[in-house]
């Protein structure tokens, strides 16, 4: 994991320059959906970028696509896996009530997610996560982006919006 490694100020540039990205996208109160998403605008963060599907009955949520270097920082490859086959109970029940946040508010929203669980307690993921929606209004996917840090190392100058 330590490649991963990244200044936290570093970190908080990545978190702004994707929701700035992100906002750019919008269309008024109309959320972007996966189709507006052009990965050459974001070439330097596809690494710890993520695409989380959104299933509406049971609530449950898949990994569309893990950038590359995701796999470190998970210990394998997550892509197409569910939230309960890539954390244990309490971080996928973490991940679970943060992704259902960004789901039902239509919101933005930002966290540090320590790596205990993963035998890294020394590590923090700083997590920010975004909303899309196909029709503009319903979340059907979840942008994310990681960024692995020490621990208390920094919060995100990005807010829920």
């Amino acid at each position: 994991m330590a490649a991963q490694i990244g200044a936290p100020a570093a970190a908080v540039r990545a978190h702004e320059e994707l929701f700035a990205y992100w906002a750019s996208l919008r269309r008024g109160a109309r959320l972007p959906g996966r189709r507006d998403l052009h990965p050459g605008a974001i070439k330097r963060l596809l690494p710890t970028i993520s695409l989380i599907d959104v299933a509406a009955e049971p609530r449950d949520y898949r990994i569309r696509l893990a950038g590359t270097g995701l796999y470190d920082v998970y210990g394998r490859e997550i892509t197409g896996r569910r939230i309960a086959e890539v954390y244990n109970t309490a971080a996928a029940d973490y991940w679970r009530d943060q992704l259902t946040r960004v789901v039902e508010g239509a919101r933005p929203a930002v966290g540090l997610h320590n790596l205990a669980w993963r035998g890294a307690s020394h590590l923090s993921i700083l997590w920010l996560r975004l909303p899309l929606a196909a029709n503009g209004a319903d979340v059907d996917m979840i942008l994310g982006y990681d960024a692995v840090v020490g621990v208390g190392a920094a919060t995100s100058g990005v807010r829920a919006a």
